[in-house]
């Protein structure tokens, strides 16, 4: 049969040159032809890897399955017969939105943590936008989802894009819970793929999974070409508020809108998804589906039903009570040192003549200046520092004076020492006293955060001295920082086996990476001008799996000076705001309405320029609105509540991973030598690589090899769940026990190779007397239709059933499954008692009334599908229309310049013709099916004759 009659689908067996190969994965390509990747099955090329383009290759065969040669089972109880069923089974790619792998990770599932995957799968297409509060476990939510589409074959490719400081750890609780090995690209990774491919290759076609830092992406323009030719399953977007359209024109949002157009699923994940203003929102809106929006100033929940899912602490709590620790919050207040009230009363008296009279960002500088005066005399005097310098290269007389009040306030600081710095001294006081803290207890370690750099380097060299610390016990973590020092700073700092027992860190560490695991206690050294700024860093300790009651402090200087004492207060009532929110609303910015970090310090910076008086500003902070409430209406959001409907089971001949695991390899090792270990009570397996094995991780991370090749593998998810935080003792710190279950690349190892146990268009017979009528013959049969994109819309197991020579029935498998007890009760293997050729005889016909089958399967199908597909056509005209209206209202007048108007018009009226284009192809391709489907004789069963 060639290609051309019959469709080619991910578990196809073709033949190419002559040898026989297992068909993994299907992808159209440019010129309309398709590229096949598949592994060897037939002797020559077993276990070997490669790709076919069907508009090359003269010859590709699909295997009849009306000349399947049946083939009679020698082995004990026909185990080599279940474990080749059972290797098809596991490659059968679930057709409907059904949850029957992802929740099996090796996690404490909770049941709203599959929402996101229930709502993506439901969609033709799998984009959307996770914005759940901090600390939900967004990354977890991910991981459910991005594995149940790996089970449909949907998740071959994957590339996800993250903050520097997150490289490292998103790579290893993909690994370590769901086992998906992403390949580090951060600077160093990225260097040893140039080193292994020829200049002109492509880096991004070396790995197939990988993640990679958003700004080495936006550095280089080479990565641009890079990106703009390579393509992914799918790409997930960490801290996607990064990415966002605010007008600015930035890297980071140029290339997320590439990246968009680059893969079928976009996954995005923020916890602060929107600024307030309705086009930064639209704008990842657009990116997941960029049909949904007509006017980024004005749409409604409708527009954007389906794209995204937030929830808040409050929303889930009574599912997570034991997960969520309720924080304890308190002020460490001290008066004001001599010497600090004299430079408080110098700074009030400031009255600058021409530097104010340049804004920053709408700040005054003398602000600008309070803001580092509240972090350390330090930071004050660097910033001061910075400022003459910049006076004095411009070298204007009308800058004397002001220069000459900033050198006052210089020498006013530096009497400061830290036996002056009142702060600092609390500070200590904190530390020893309150909190009791001795550096001894390698599980009690602080994170200390300060906005200003100046700050963190000189607190680091002072408490080296007054805590008795040694250098590598206290480190610092900055956005100064390389990736790779990031990454390192963050790892060790969770490693228990680590000196690390204070870490530093500026507000770059505030954005998605955990630090809760060996961290309870946080201690502001400054107070955040922003609530979006407290929400990060608080949910670094004062997160999901938090296992101690998380302890926040915030350090305050209180002045008798009233321009400070007044400013110091406006800072207190964001302290009591996000606290409030904690309690309550779960997101501290909706009392300010901006969601922005810049406007957020912004309005506290008026607030203070102002005067405003501390209840005034409480006022105005008085709402507790979400703003996307106030875009979209109210939105339901899901909690969980169709969990146990939406949880299934996957047809299955064996009790668990183990127990096919160590089936298999007992079936192998009659046929190779292998090393393995088993130990049933722990449900543990120790297999050494073998050399077509280490081909099998050629291409994947280095860390996740174990050492020697000798792989350590549990299917107890609780196990794993420990050694995660074992792990964090380890001076390797990846755990060395791996999680069994069907995800591993060493269960897909297991699986090929049991499915080349029969060869060319072989299926097993086994003669099952005692569960079969008297000549009785049953075909299990697994037959599929897929989409245009080679993606299964309809797959069936099924038993077709003769009689006396004659068709009896089609039923589904479960019920022959049921009804024999396959795979459940011992099947004894008498020997051949059947005549294979009369089983021959009768192939054609069940092959013919499987394909009867299929079509009135598929007319049913088609006459849902088609509805669909005409709903989701109409819906496109009509978003289509509303893009176009938009297109008259924004260039409808004329301008003096018409030309250059027209030509704009022209040319956004083009963007909307393209992709409206092909959204409607790839809906066509998704949605529509050939009536020829792709048939597979599995086994045929028979009874006596």
């Amino acid at each position: 049969m060639s290609v051309k009659e019959t469709p080619l689908a991910p578990g196809a067996r073709i033949v190419v040159r002559d040898a026989e190969w297992l068909i993994r994965r299907v992808d159209r390509i440019s010129t309309g032809g398709q590229q096949l990747t598949c592994i060897g099955i037939s002797e020559l090329v077993k276990d070997k890897d490669a790709i076919f383009l069907t508009e090359i290759e003269p010859k590709i065969e699909i295997l009849d399955p009306a000349k399947t040669n049946l083939v009679c089972d020698s082995s004990r109880s026909y185990q080599a017969s279940l474990l080749y069923i059972e290797s098809l089974m596991r490659q059968t790619a679930p057709a409907d939105s059904n949850l029957y792998i992802g929740h099996r990770a090796a996690m404490d599932l909770v049941p709203y943590q599959i929402d996101p995957t229930i709502k993506a799968l439901e969609q033709p297409r799998h984009r959307m936008l996770i914005a759940d509060a901090v600390g939900l476990g967004k990354t977890l939510e991910a991981g459910i989802l991005v594995s149940e589409l790996i089970k449909r074959g949907k998740g071959k490719r994957i590339l996800v894009v993250a903050v520097k400081s997150m490289l490292t750890q998103f790579q290893k609780e993909f690994w370590a819970r769901f086992t998906i090995p992403l390949t580090r690209l951060d600077s160093i990774g990225i260097q040893r793929v140039r080193n292994r491919i020829p200049t002109n290759h492509n880096p991004f076609y070396y790995y197939d999974k990988s993640i990679i830092s958003v700004d080495t992406l936006k550095q280089d323009a080479e990565y641009r070409t890079y990106l703009e030719n390579a393509y992914w399953d799918i790409i997930i977007v960490d801290e996607a508020q990064n990415v966002a359209d605010r007008g600015m024109g930035s890297l980071r949002n140029k290339v997320a809108e590439l990246l968009a157009h680059r893969s079928d699923t976009l996954i995005m994940l923020s916890a602060t998804p929107h600024d307030g203003r309705p086009r930064s929102f639209a704008s990842l809106m657009n990116m997941l589906d960029p049909t949904a929006i007509a006017n980024p100033e004005e749409y409604g929940k409708d527009d954007i039903k389906g794209l995204f899912i937030r929830r808040f602490k409050k929303d889930i709590q009574g599912q997570v009570r034991s997960a969520f620790k309720e924080r304890q919050i308190s002020i460490a207040r001290i008066p004001a040192s001599t010497n600090e009230e004299k430079a408080f009363e110098v700074f009030t008296e400031l009255s600058f003549e021409k530097v104010d009279k340049r804004r920053q960002r709408g700040q005054l500088f003398k602000t600008t200046l309070e803001k580092a005066l509240f972090s350390s005399p330090f930071a004050c005097r660097e910033t001061i520092r910075h400022r003459i310098e910049k006076l004095e290269k411009e070298n204007k007389p009308e800058y004397d004076k002001d220069i000459q009040q900033l050198k006052d306030l210089d020498s006013h600081l530096s009497n400061i020492t830290f036996e002056e710095f009142s702060k600092y001294q609390r500070f200590l006081t904190v530390i020893k006293d309150t909190l009791a803290w001795t550096g001894n207890d390698t599980t009690d370690r602080l994170v200390i955060f300060t906005e200003r750099i100046e700050t963190l380097k000189r607190l680091q060299k002072q408490l080296l001295k007054d805590l008795k610390l040694h250098e590598n016990q206290i480190i610092i973590l900055h956005g100064g920082l390389s990736d790779i020092d990031q990454q390192e700073i963050v790892e060790n700092f969770g490693k228990e086996e680590s000196p690390v027992r204070i870490l530093l860190a500026s507000d770059v560490a505030s954005e998605g990476i955990n630090l809760h695991y060996l961290s309870h206690r946080m201690i502001h050294f400054d107070i955040p001008w922003s609530l979006m700024v407290f929400q990060q860093r608080n949910g670094r300790i004062d997160r999901y799996g938090q296992e101690k009651t998380p302890e926040i402090i915030y350090l305050v200087t209180e002045s008798c000076n009233e321009k400070i004492k007044g400013d110091t207060r406006i800072l207190e009532v964001l302290i009591e705001k996000d606290e409030q929110a904690a309690k309550n609303i779960n997101d501290p910015s909706a009392f300010s309405q901006v969601y922005d970090i810049t406007e957020e310090e912004g309005i506290t910076a008026e607030a203070i320029e102002k005067g405003m008086k501390p209840d005034e500003f409480n006022k105005a902070l008085e709402t507790d609105i979400n703003p996307l409430d106030i875009l979209l209406g109210k939105v339901d959001m899901p909690k969980g509540e169709s969990f146990e409907g939406k949880i299934k089971r996957p047809p299955t001949l064996f009790k668990d991973d183990f127990e096919y695991v160590k089936a298999a390899v007992e079936l192998l090792k009659t046929k190779e030598s292998l090393q393995t270990k088993f130990y049933d009570d722990s449900r543990r397996v120790e297999i050494t690589a073998t050399d077509d094995l280490k081909d099998r991780f050629k291409y994947l991370p280095r860390e996740i090899w174990p050492d020697n090749g000798f792989f350590i593998l549990s299917a107890d998810a609780n196990v794993i769940k420990d050694e995660i935080k074992r792990s964090r003792k380890d001076e390797k710190s990846w755990p060395r026990i791996q999680f069994l279950w069907e995800q591993h690349p060493v269960l897909s190892w297991i699986n090929d190779k049991v499915l080349a146990a029969f060869g060319r268009n072989q299926a097993p017979v086994l003669f099952l007397p005692e569960c079969l009528e008297e000549k009785q013959v049953v075909f299990i049969i697994s037959a599929l239709i897929p989409n245009r994109k080679s993606h299964p819309l309809l797959h069936y197991w099924l038993s077709v059933s003769f009689k006396n020579n004659k068709f009896e029935s089609i039923l589904p498998f479960e019920s022959l499954q049921e009804k024999i007890g396959l795979g459940v009760k011992k099947l004894p293997n008498i020997g051949n008692k059947t005549d294979v050729d009369k089983l021959k005889a009768l192939l054609p016909g069940a092959i013919e009334k499987t394909k009867e089958w299929m079509t009135s399967k598929r007319e049913h199908f088609e006459d849902d599908i088609n509805k669909q597909l005409n709903d989701h056509l109409k819906d496109l005209d009509r978003l289509k229309g509303k893009q176009y209206a938009q297109l008259e209202l924004d260039f409808g007048v004329v301008s003096e310049r018409a030309i250059q108007t027209m030509s704009q018009k022209e040319k956004r009226k083009r963007q909307i013709d393209q992709i409206f284009d092909e959204f409607i192809e790839w809906v066509e391709d998704t949605m529509t099916t050939e009536n020829n489907p792709y048939i597979q004789v599995v086994a045929a069963l028979a009874g006596k004759e």
